[in-house]
């Protein structure tokens, strides 16, 4: 689908770039102040190769002085390096749980170990994802990002006769299919597979919303199905991507594909535990900055708007909100959750 809508929050703490097409939200894009940026999706940086590990076929690459090289280079038989030596490096999946950042080889370098360049910003890959569209900004940025962000952490998805379950394990990402279509009516294998197809397009939208790759494993509705149409209608959810791996769809009903890991997974950059969804402090502190801002902008006659949150948070928030203005408040209220803040109009 070709994107219709480009929204970008630049909210002071974090940048969030939203794009929509005809099916829904597509992507949230995140760039928090004072990232690394050597660790970004296409960073370049020269490295030094800290240690070979065979039995990962790969090398562990030190992109900074004194980050013990905790970036990972996958090896081919095609690719001979040695501990100590200078290589250039691209980041093409950055980190997620446990594991730091995935590099791929550019060629041979010299010097101390530096970024050359960093990863594109927010509005950079709106400019790739969405090209010559207008960006909207101020209120309308800020609730677009909510309602994307509630939708990519909602579940599951309900939608007339359809609901799809996405949920991710440490092993992989599943997705189960359910289809209800009305009592008494007669269900035909063009009716499954257009279900299907809808349904397919539904988890490619939660997947990039979300973030996430790896192995994908999806119950279908139904069985005995066209393995051909199936795999087309799945393509053209996915997209065209090379790096997409597809499997045919298994006795069981069950469609496997293997997605790149590329951003960081949208729950892992906002929240502690992505059940609970609980912020960390430093998203907390950018988030009452923005529930601030969205105040200010929607009501500018209001001579002063104050937040209440937890005094962690407000000592966070404090340089950002001073960004905004004199007619932003904060005043530290240690009764609240660590999530939790409260707006209050003077």
């Amino acid at each position: 689908m070709k994107p219709t809508l480009v929204y970008l929050d630049d909210t002071p703490g974090e940048t969030r770039g939203i794009v929509i097409d005809d099916v829904g939200y597509q992507h949230v894009l995140t760039e928090f102040e004072g990232e690394d940026p050597q660790r970004r999706l296409e960073a370049r940086s020269v490295g030094r190769v800290a240690r070979l590990e065979p039995n990962l076929k790969g090398a562990f690459v030190e992109l900074a002085a004194g980050d013990g090289g905790s970036a990972f280079l996958p090896l081919t038989g095609l690719t001979r390096v040695h501990e100590g030596q200078k290589i250039e490096v691209q980041v093409v999946s950055e980190r997620r749980e446990q594991k730091g950042v995935t590099l791929k080889p550019l060629g041979p370098a010299t010097g101390e170990p530096r970024l050359l360049t960093p990863g594109p910003s927010v509005a950079e890959w709106l400019d790739r994802l969405a090209p010559g569209l207008e960006r909207i900004t101020g209120v309308h940025a800020i609730e677009t990002g909510w309602n994307a962000i509630r939708e990519a952490t909602g579940q599951p998805f309900i939608g007339g006769d359809l609901t799809v379950t996405v949920e991710r394990t440490r092993a992989m990402v599943t997705a189960d299919f359910d289809y209800r279509p009305l009592v008494g009516r007669r269900v035909s294998p063009q009716d499954r597979l257009a279900a299907n197809r809808r349904a397919l397009l539904r988890t490619a939208q939660t997947l990039r919303l979300r973030a996430l790759g790896g192995l994908v494993a999806i119950d279908l509705i139904g069985v005995g199905h066209d393995g051909a149409a199936l795999t087309k209608a799945a393509k053209a959810a996915f997209g065209s991507d090379p790096a997409i791996a597809f499997g045919p769809v298994n006795r069981f009903g069950v469609m496997m594909l293997s997605l790149p890991w590329r951003f960081q997974p949208l729950a892992e950059r906002l929240y502690r535990h992505e059940s609970i969804q609980g912020f960390w402090p430093r998203t907390a502190a950018i988030e009452v900055t923005r529930r601030l801002r969205h105040a200010l902008l929607s009501d500018t006659i209001q001579p002063r708007v104050t937040a209440r949150c937890p005094a962690q948070v407000a000592d966070l928030a404090r340089p950002l909100v001073a960004r905004l203005g004199p007619r932003a408040q904060l005043r530290p209220d240690d009764s609240l959750r660590p999530s939790e803040h409260v707006l209050e109009m003077e």
